[in-house]
């Protein structure tokens, strides 16, 4: 007979497995041309018609199960997006973390708005005042070395453990959800941006934001796994010392677009 932490275990194992099957099948449906390869525990899309990168990958490394997602879309209008889910045991311990956000090259107020209400939907299911703490979490943690906002943020939460008989049950289950949260919250953006016409331009700051947001990973991913940091990086970047977007661009506007706001509150007046 299984322990109780066996059982658990094996109930993340299945949620992350499900999961990952799950978003796979959809990004290819969605992407339309490519496929994911398999490489141990982790799916790889690469060169597709949509994403030049797309990895899930399922982690199962000591104490710690959970689910990595990173999407490197092909067209700059369409920003691209990371999530983590994470179930971690310890010294008779237990709890459920997730993080997920959204990085736009350049700023649709529709688009920010649908993914912040979407997860602000799903947060309240847990409780009504999740979504502010965990907004807020993730507008502090996902910042640029240089003290400057990698996206328009999302959400980020750790040591859930709620407490009562039916606490991990339910943790278990708002884990789950946020996994499939993934779809509705990303999937309408990139159909309603990916046929968007771009050139050079728009191709060169879409390199050059996507070596802001390496540098990010490199100074925060140390205590991940190598590999899978690796394969969440996107796969062509650029790094130039002392870019400046010309004044008053759509490049650069973004920096106050990605100014931390209340987006899952704003009025449909207010972003269309």
């Amino acid at each position: 007979m299984l322990s109780g932490e066996d059982s658990r275990r094996d109930a993340v194992k299945a949620i992350m497995s499900s999961g990952q099957r799950e978003l796979v099948a959809e990004l290819e449906r969605l992407d339309g041309g490519a496929r994911f390869g398999r490489f141990g525990s982790a799916r790889l899309l690469e060169n597709g018609d949509v994403f030049e990168r797309a990895c899930v990958v399922s982690v199962n490394r000591g104490g710690t199960l959970g689910l990595t997602v990173a999407i490197h879309p092909r067209n700059p209008y369409v920003p691209a997006f990371q999530a983590a889910f994470r179930y971690c045991e310890h010294a008779g311990s237990w709890w459920f973390g997730g993080a997920a956000d959204l990085l736009p090259c350049y700023g649709f107020a529709e688009d920010a708005a649908h993914f912040h209400r979407t997860l602000k939907n799903h947060c309240d299911t847990l409780d009504p005042a999740f979504h502010a703490q965990a907004k807020r979490a993730c507008d502090d943690h996902f910042r640029l070395p240089c003290d400057e906002p990698r996206g328009v943020g999302g959400i980020v939460f750790d040591h859930l453990c709620p407490p009562g008989p039916h606490g991990w049950r339910r943790a278990a289950a708002f884990t789950a959800a946020g996994i499939a949260t993934v779809a509705p919250a990303y999937f309408p953006i990139v159909r309603r941006r990916k046929d968007l016409p771009h050139g050079d331009r728009e191709r060169q700051w879409q390199l050059h934001r996507r070596g802001r947001h390496v540098e990010f990973a490199l100074a925060h991913g140390a205590a991940a796994d190598a590999e899978t940091v690796r394969m969440t990086l996107p796969p062509l970047a650029r790094w130039e010392s002392g870019f400046t977007p010309e004044p008053g661009s759509a490049e650069a506007e973004l920096a106050s677009f990605v100014v931390p706001r209340d987006w899952a509150s704003e009025t449909a007046a207010a972003v269309g």
